[in-house]
């Protein structure tokens, strides 16, 4: 059986929301509300396309702390049974306290990971062997390449790096099948100023290029044509937070189906607009059928 793998270090998020504003230096505040969650990366896309029944490896770091078993809790719950990277006695995990206010969302976090190690490297290999598709992550670039030569395709998502550059990630932009940066890391990777400038660069390759344009959409370019997918009107914006993970998995999806680029990119659409509508990364999301049955009502967005 096929399945889609991915590596990447587990985020917890402590959510402090309904902030009026954030707090100045030695001043406290009290938010409205405040829940411990799941948070994004390769993790949180994961748990989304499990929910949407499709068979995921997961390969992350969990330790014998408190978070860990945290998230232990909530792969158990989403049917996903990760392979543990680690061995010791820390904090493996990324940390994060999120401040919601009207305005935004700021983050402080904290992290024990470490770097890859070439055992990592070798069991996220063989972890992944065998599946359809991968999600790629950085530090893992030499399991990535022979999965690769082994017919698995790749899916590059960086999200958001000062020195983002194709030069300084060159080989894991050549070496992906799809990338997914959003408007802003778009324009940092090619130095373009508009987006449309931006995927004629990254048309140079890929064959199909995407570029997430937040509220307006998704930007498209295939076949030498550009073409802007719409959001869906219904969802209505309360946190942005996780959408990118979500969109992520919508889109895997509708690869990991052999559904049509275009199609699988207003799943995707589908997916981080539905995160969207709650706090939190994992709180809102699509069932299957919600999700067909979405793709079949804004099927004219493809057009």
């Amino acid at each position: 059986m096929s399945f889609v793998a991915g590596a990447g270090n587990v985020n917890v998020d402590l959510v402090f929301s309904g902030l009026p504003r954030l707090p100045e230096e030695g001043e406290e505040l009290y938010a409205r509300s405040f829940s411990v969650q799941m948070g994004g990366g390769t993790p949180g896309t994961l748990i989304n396309l499990s929910r949407l029944g499709v068979p995921t490896c997961l390969q992350t770091l969990l330790g014998p702390d408190m978070f860990s078993d945290f998230a232990r809790r909530a792969f158990a719950e989403n049917g996903v049974s990760p392979v543990n990277l680690y061995h010791g006695d820390r904090i493996p995990l990324n940390i994060s306290v999120a401040a919601l206010t009207p305005g935004d969302r700021t983050f402080l976090s904290y992290s024990e990971s470490g770097p890859v190690t070439d055992e990592m490297q070798e069991a996220v290999y063989h972890a992944s062997r065998g599946a359809k598709l991968v999600t790629m992550q950085l530090g893992y670039l030499e399991a990535y390449r022979r999965l690769k030569q082994e017919g698995a395709v790749l899916v590059f998502d960086t999200g958001w790096l000062d020195d983002l550059s194709i030069e300084n990630y060159r080989e894991y932009i050549e070496l992906a099948d799809y990338y997914t940066p959003n408007q802003k890391e778009a324009l940092k990777i090619t130095g373009a100023d508009t987006p449309a400038r931006a995927a004629e660069i990254l048309s140079d390759y890929f064959e199909n290029v995407i570029v997430k344009l937040d509220k307006d959409g998704c930007l498209i370019r295939e076949n030498g044509r550009e073409h802007v997918i719409p959001n869906i009107p219904e969802f209505a914006h309360q946190d942005s937070t996780g959408a990118g993970d979500a969109f992520l998995a919508g889109l895997l999806y509708g690869l990991y189906h052999d559904y049509s680029f275009r199609e699988s990119v207003l799943f995707g659409n589908i997916t981080g607009g539905k995160c969207v509508t709650a706090v939190g990364c994992l709180t809102a999301y699509c069932t299957e059928p919600e999700l067909l049955a979405l793709a079949k009502k804004y099927r004219g967005f493809l057009a």
